[in-house]
């Protein structure tokens, strides 16, 4: 009896085993897809923002002849004669392009002067090279003779890197004062205020709005409900650039709002309505007022209305007992609708960027222009970093006060 006891729960031991061992199998491709499209490209943006060893790679025995510099004077012949020597092999391998374009990153202006001075280098010989090299290279320009350029070089040598961070949050490493305020305009900061402050006002207009559609669709019949659903949903079914691009027909200059405000004469003149935060923000209310209606409405459903009738029966007015009744049981849907609404409008890219402009740019748009024009993708991914950060923060923030266990999708 015992042997048998220990042999079935042996098979049942293993039966589990096999469970668990089908259940992985099946959640494997999930696994992996989600490594693929998402840990690995966070992962590599996390990494490019504190790694660049192009400099580094191109210019090493300068870098170790700065490491003996005092960093206050202008470096000693033998550091300009070794980087002379560098810069005329770059020049031959046609890479002081790239140089100039590390360079110019580390201290503005400097693409014209690594150019101009890698093509005075190439022209010398050998012995020419090791004779006056030096001289020639601090010759080609007066930016060679100041220390905080070479400071900045010797910034930008280093593999590892937090200068990118301190770049998107408009800070600077100054060599005798640390590190302080940029004195030109302060862009990043103003760009990630404004992202924040845009994404904010968009998600307490879909609130606005959706909030009330969501309650009178959650009265209604479960057939006239669906039918009314379907027309929320009609935008899903239309490309996102076709919506965006209707909002230019309808906002710009000679558009169809200008034209009928001037037609009906209630306006002299067309209202400056393209390319404006005012803009942006409307568009993206439109677009993104389906996110916030179904969390809405699918929690509104489920909403008991003999609770309000009952609150009122004993006396209560129908607005207090809305307020203190009927309004606290939707706030699971609204939290969700608000927090999808709010973190899909602080990345959002493609509106800003057809109908903002220059004054409803997001600080989505500065990382795609570091990445396809300047090709900066080490500020673009620290960009990225700190905006992904900023998110965990509100989220981790959200969760303290109000709870994420509260949020609800029906």
């Amino acid at each position: 009896m015992s042997s048998l006891t220990t042999t079935e729960a042996g098979q049942a031991a293993s039966a589990r085993r096999k469970k668990r061992v089908t259940a992985f199998l099946f959640v494997v491709p999930l696994l992996v897809f989600i490594l693929l499209t998402f840990v690995a490209p966070i992962g590599s943006m996390l990494w490019r923002s504190v790694h660049h060893p192009t400099v580094a790679e191109l210019i090493p025995l300068t870098l170790t002849e700065l490491e003996r510099w005092d960093g206050k004077t202008t470096p000693d012949r033998q550091t300009f004669a070794v980087f002379a020597t560098e810069l005329q092999g770059l020049a031959e391998q046609r890479l002081s392009g790239k140089l100039a374009e590390e360079f110019n990153r580390a201290y503005a202006g400097m693409s014209s002067v690594v150019k101009s001075t890698a093509r005075k280098v190439r022209r010398l010989d050998a012995e020419e090279l090791a004779g006056q090299g030096a001289e020639t290279v601090q010759q080609a320009h007066r930016n060679w003779q100041k220390p905080e350029l070479w400071f900045a070089i010797q910034r930008a040598g280093q593999a590892y890197t937090y200068d990118y961070y301190l770049t998107a949050l408009d800070l600077e490493l100054h060599p005798e004062h640390g590190i302080q305020m940029r004195e030109d305009t302060q862009i990043y900061v103003q760009l990630y205020t404004k992202t924040l402050n845009m994404a904010l006002v968009i998600t307490l207009l879909c609130a606005l709005l959706g909030y009330p559609l969501a309650y009178y669709l959650s009265g209604l019949p479960e057939n006239r409900a669906n039918l009314l659903l379907v027309l929320v949903l009609l935008p899903f079914w239309t490309s996102l650039l076709v919506r965006t691009t209707a909002w230019i027909a309808l906002l710009q200059t000679n558009g169809v709002i200008n034209s009928f405000l001037l037609g009906s004469g209630l306006i002299g003149e067309p209202f400056e309505m393209l390319y404006t935060s005012f803009a942006t923000v409307v568009a993206m209310t439109h677009i993104l007022l389906p996110f916030m209606i179904l969390p809405l409405y699918s929690v509104m459903r489920g909403i008991d209305p003999s609770y309000l009738r009952a609150a009122m029966s004993l006396g209560a007015r129908p607005i207090p007992a809305f307020i203190r009744i009927y309004f606290p049981m939707t706030l699971p849907g609204l939290s969700a609708g608000a927090l999808l609404v709010f973190i899909i409008s602080v990345g959002y890219y493609i509106t800003p960027a057809l109908v903002g402009g220059t004054d409803g740019q997001m600080i989505s748009n500065i990382i795609a222009f570091h990445m396809q024009r300047s090709n900066n993708w080490e500020l673009a991914a620290a960009l990225g970093s700190l905006l992904l950060g900023l998110i965990l923060v509100l989220y981790w923030l959200y969760d303290r006060f109000v709870g994420a266990s509260n949020i609800k999708l029906g």
